[in-house]
């Protein structure tokens, strides 16, 4: 019975996430196949990823002041509302392309805050299941890779099948059961919330969290190399559906080759579950970092489709093992009192380039196609991955260990 809640935060984090990305091979394809153009998809992912950055930078201080539990709940349901318009307005009066890139807009800014609560919340339900955190963590993330390998080949299925408007449906039902599962299963946490205990003005809260991040030179090298490699990738979604769409013409191969991505992520997150406790975390991370930008140039040589889907495999085998990595590491340095605004600015710092990404990238494929987007990419990444090794700060990684907890059976 301890480990009920642990398992009932994955099972909601795996529903709701295969039901995001259903909405991530859906919402892209149907601006695509509507209007032509890939600027006006990546604009629409823009908006997808705007919000999120500014969510969880001023959502933080909500989450530590309303509670990680009652935040994650919230912010499902109106989510869930958010996204079930989009179909609503399709299949009645019709929707705009102004109006589809607005309620992406709500969607993604209601869903931030869950998500900062959710992994807020995490650590607590960990300690009670009694496990070591990087196998909680790995797992965590394989769950998030594996979402794209349900929710992606899905999505293409159902976009083909039953069209990209209806195909929203699934996610926002997604919403409702993830928040169904935490109400039922996840437990009031012990900790009293934020909004209950003596506060300060709600910017000095933000602050504080920014004081933190700043006075820890790991978590602020971390922050950085993690918002240009975001930054190089951000363009990734659209530029891959280009690639799709002109080297193979189909929505299913779009999803096929984003479901093999995060299946190749979640047997590297599941493969650092099961030993990652016993490797070099400095080490660990650079070498999977390292192993990114190797997909990308394979598919600037615009290989065959079996070619393509072994490039991107690679690439997601080696990313699966950084964020539970990272997480694990975050989870020992900061207070469980300021998780909600610690969290959500790390998340923010590393996301704030992500739009701009977005933005940049869909004017790059538009101007000389995918397959040079994508050298462009590989080319950059590769340059970053050299700055993490050159860093001494890393090797804080493995010197701020914390002692293990109880292993499991």
């Amino acid at each position: 019975m301890r480990r009920a809640p642990l398992y009932a935060l994955y099972t909601a984090d795996t529903i709701s996430l295969s039901g995001n990305a259903v909405a991530q091979i859906a919402i892209p394809w149907y601006v695509l196949t509507t209007t032509g153009s890939a600027t006006l998809t990546a604009l629409v992912v823009f908006f997808n990823f705007l919000p999120i950055v500014l969510a969880a930078f001023f959502g933080g201080v909500v989450v530590d002041r309303l509670g990680f539990r009652a935040t994650s709940v919230v912010a499902d349901l109106a989510s869930s509302a958010a996204v079930a318009a989009i179909p609503l307005l399709a299949a009645t009066v019709g929707i705009e392309i102004w109006q589809l890139m607005m309620l992406v807009f709500v969607g993604a800014l209601l869903d931030a805050p869950g998500a900062t609560a959710r992994a807020a919340l995490f650590p607590d339900v960990v300690e009670l299941a009694a496990v070591r955190m990087e196998r909680a963590s790995g797992v965590r993330s394989g769950i998030q890779q594996g979402a794209q390998l349900i929710g992606a080949p899905l999505g293409g299925v159902l976009v083909a099948v039953v069209g990209a408007t209806a195909a929203l449906w699934l996610d926002a039902v997604s919403f409702l059961v993830s928040a169904a599962l935490v109400v039922v299963f996840v437990p009031r946490p012990q900790r009293t919330p934020a909004s209950e205990q003596q506060q300060g003005r709600f910017f000095e809260e933000l602050a504080e969290g920014l004081r933190f991040i700043w006075s820890h030179r790991l978590v602020r090298a971390v922050v950085v190399m993690v918002l240009l490699t975001n930054l190089i990738e951000a363009p990734g979604p659209v530029v891959l559906a280009v690639f799709a769409r002109e080297e193979y013409g189909s929505a299913a191969d779009f999803g096929l080759l984003v479901g093999v991505l995060g299946g190749a992520a979640l047997a590297g997150a599941l493969g650092y579950s099961a030993i990652g406790h016993r490797l070099p975390r400095r080490r660990t991370f650079l070498l999977c970092f390292a192993g990114v930008p190797v997909g990308y140039l394979a598919l600037a040589a615009q290989p065959a489709l079996p070619v393509a889907v072994a490039a991107l495999a690679l690439a997601g085998f080696a990313a699966g093992p950084i964020n539970p990595l990272l997480f694990t590491v975050q989870t020992e340095i900061v207070p469980a009192a300021l998780r909600g605004r610690i969290f959500g600015a790390i998340r923010a710092g590393a996301w704030a380039a992500i739009p701009l990404g977005i933005l940049v990238g869909g004017a790059v494929v538009a101007a000389v196609g995918a397959a040079a987007t994508f050298f462009a990419m590989g080319v950059l990444l590769a340059a970053v991955v050299g700055y993490g090794f050159l860093n001494p700060t890393f090797r804080e990684m493995d010197r701020a260990k914390s002692p293990e907890q109880v292993p499991p059976p």
